[in-house]
């Protein structure tokens, strides 16, 4: 099935509004039919008129009058009902377009939502961003208004054809002449602008994925002082958007004036031949005049059909790059019919687990590759390309002018690489209650580990157990609310405190949040605030400092209450007096709940009841940490580079395990 036709699916639930709009586009044709044949009799009725005038023959004269004020009067009746009915259609044409719109919306939103995470790691933001607006759009305006405006296009050429034969059939037959042309050249024209519009929307994107970028990355951008560089990485994307956009626009300035000049010619040819048989008297004034409006009527759906190719076009291209997101299966989800997590204490079984990295599937950049022949890239010569920009795509056609594609890559290079494990082979039992410390050196598969566990990732090989239950088999929804997570970079919504501590549970009461936020650190800074919990934080919480979003998301977590805990060095941000008060609160909250922490301080490794070392995904060490001090020389290492938080590692006293330095 092709994209056009997957388009025309989503106008399946407004059949009936559509069926509605071309009804009455249908009946305003018919009344814009009747305006010139109206008319012709009223240039008729003149012309005797007139003859009567001249001969005196004043009866005769006053019932023209009559005739041509009861035509007139009819003219404005059939113009206000064409007006009335045109309303109407763009009501209702107008209503369809915003669902298409809504639904479009909504599936692609729910389709990103349901897409695992794997998928996002190796997506720009602004790429699909770009798919959920400027795509979107361009589907929109053509399935709510374009289809109609070609199907209301068709219909004039064949009433006013039908019209113009039934007058004059020889001169309506070379009137219509230039109309067979005209199809050939529009599909010409939409056969070679095709790629080149798909093209325009990729770079689009890729703009869009650029503004978003700096957007998000000001604060950086600032602290070096890069607004330059930033500027032009900017202006190089937009350079991009504008050398392709003149590949189109070459391409529409080059048909478009074809296509409005052919029916030119059958007018002309008209005016000859209609005019020599009105002065032979084979046809009336009025019959010409009606004629003449009839190929009027004609030449306008003619003339437009270049740029309703075109809204064909981009609507298609976008379309396809919408489907390319909603054709993307997600990879992780639950099996039918999966039963909730079965409740537990925060059992937690690795079993020979190893995990390799899905490739990235082919979006962004990628997705601008020449396709079957239908894209290459064209010299910056032969296109007229502004200078110092990268060659735009052109259409399929006009290779002829274009440098050559570039030779397909060798066999070898195009064979898929094994992607590399990050872990293997990993057998871990973490008890339920049992608090447990990853350590290892950078990339060694620590958070790799715990993503497992509520299923963000899903193993290559071996299981994951949580309560005895592997978490590939019961609901997802059900597995995540049990698994509770801090990250190292904590994201905080646009809205107040108290809603983005009760994201984890909605229907948490204030008491609760308040509670929450008490056991993490965070009621004291809350409350020196404005507005209190209900203060407004800014995007990403970046009006709040590092440590106090750091707060926020372990009182999330806190409220969530789940049977599993994983801290991702969730100290980081903050500094020691805030670290000894929230380790205080993690250390109460811990009990009798199964925690992984992922530690680089030493003072947090500190809250361990074992300790677990990793190294290029294996699992190398586990004990306490004398045993590892005897032990593991990595894990001796750690400590010597930690030494001045050595003393938090004597576990005596109890109290000194959960103190700053």
């Amino acid at each position: 099935m092709t994209t056009f036709y997957r388009l025309l699916g989503f106008l399946r639930p407004y059949k009936g509004g559509l069926i509605a709009s071309l009804i009455l586009a249908s009946a305003a044709m018919v009344m814009t039919v009747a305006i010139p044949y109206l008319t012709g009799l009223a240039v008729d009725a003149l012309q005797t008129g007139a003859r009567h005038a001249r001969a005196h023959e004043l009866a005769l004269r006053n019932h023209d009058r009559h005739t041509l004020l009861v035509l007139a009067l009819v003219i404005v009746g059939v113009v206000l009902i064409r007006w009335a009915l045109t309303y109407l259609r763009r009501i209702i044409a107008g209503r369809v377009s915003l669902g298409i719109e809504y639904d479009l919306r909504g599936l692609l939103y729910g389709h990103l939502q349901r897409l695992e995470l794997g998928f996002f790691d190796h997506q720009q933001t602004g790429q699909l961003m770009s798919r959920a607006t400027v795509d979107l759009q361009a589907v929109r305006f053509f399935l709510g208004y374009g289809l109609v405006f070609i199907l209301q296009s068709a219909l004039t050429l064949v009433l006013a054809g039908i019209a113009m034969i039934v007058i004059n059939p020889g001169l309506g037959l070379i009137a219509m002449l230039p109309v067979p042309f005209v199809v050939v050249i529009s599909q010409r024209y939409g056969r070679r602008a095709r790629p080149a519009i798909q093209e325009v929307q990729q770079r689009i994107a890729e703009l869009t994925a650029n503004a978003e970028e700096n957007i998000s990355g000001v604060r950086v951008v600032k602290s070096f002082a890069r607004e330059p560089l930033q500027l032009k990485r900017f202006r190089h994307s937009v350079s991009r958007v504008f050398d392709q956009a003149m590949v189109s626009t070459r391409l529409e300035a080059r048909y478009n004036p074809m296509i409005g000049f052919l029916p030119q010619l059958g007018l002309a040819a008209v005016l000859l031949i209609g005019g020599v048989s009105v002065i032979h008297g084979h046809l009336s004034l009025g019959q010409f005049s009606a004629f003449f409006l009839y190929l009027n009527m004609l030449i306008v759906p003619m003339r437009s059909l270049g740029v309703t190719l075109g809204l064909a076009q981009r609507a298609t291209a976008s379309g396809a790059r919408i489907f390319q997101v909603l054709d993307r299966a997600p990879r992780l989800t639950s099996p039918p019919g999966a039963p909730p997590l079965p409740p537990g204490g925060g059992h937690i079984e690795f079993r020979g687990v190893t995990l390799r990295y899905e490739d990235p599937d082919e979006f962004g950049a990628a997705y601008s590759r020449t396709r079957e022949g239908e894209a290459i890239r064209a010299s910056e010569t032969a296109q007229g390309g502004r200078p110092d920009s990268p060659a735009p795509v052109a259409d399929a056609e006009s290779a002829g002018t274009a440098a050559p594609p570039a030779p397909p890559p060798p066999a070898s290079s195009r064979e898929p690489r094994r992607a590399r494990a990050v872990l293997r082979d990993i057998d871990l039992d973490v008890p339920a209650g049992r608090t447990i410390a990853l350590v290892g050196a950078t990339g060694s598969g620590k958070t790799s580990l715990v993503s497992l566990i509520s299923r963000l990732y899903d193993p290559t090989a071996g299981r994951v157990l949580l309560d005895g239950v592997d978490v590939q088999s019961v609901n997802l929804r059900s597995l995540r609310q049990s698994v509770a997570v801090v990250s190292d970079d904590p994201f905080l919504f646009s809205a107040s405190i108290a809603e983005n501590i009760a994201y984890a549970r909605p229907g948490a009461s204030l008491a609760e949040v308040e509670e929450a936020a008490r056991r993490a650190q965070a009621h004291e800074f809350i409350a020196r605030l404005p507005q209190g919990f209900q203060t407004q934080v800014g995007e990403r919480g970046l009006t709040l400092s590092g440590g106090q979003r750091q707060r926020l998301a372990i009182a999330r977590a806190l409220l969530a209450d789940p049977r599993a805990l994983i801290l991702d060095d969730a100290t980081s941000s903050v500094d020691s007096s805030t670290e000894r008060l929230i380790k205080r609160a993690l250390d109460e909250a811990m009990v009798g709940r199964t925690t992984l922490i992922i530690a680089h301080r030493l003072s947090t490794i500190a809250l361990a009841d074992e300790i677990v070392v990793l190294d290029h995904g294996r699992v190398i060490a586990r004990g306490d940490h004398s045993q590892l001090l005897e032990t593991s020389p990595l894990y001796r290492e750690i400590v010597a580079k930690g030494l001045p938080e050595q003393v938090f590692l004597t576990r005596a006293p109890r109290e000194r395990e959960v103190s700053g330095l």
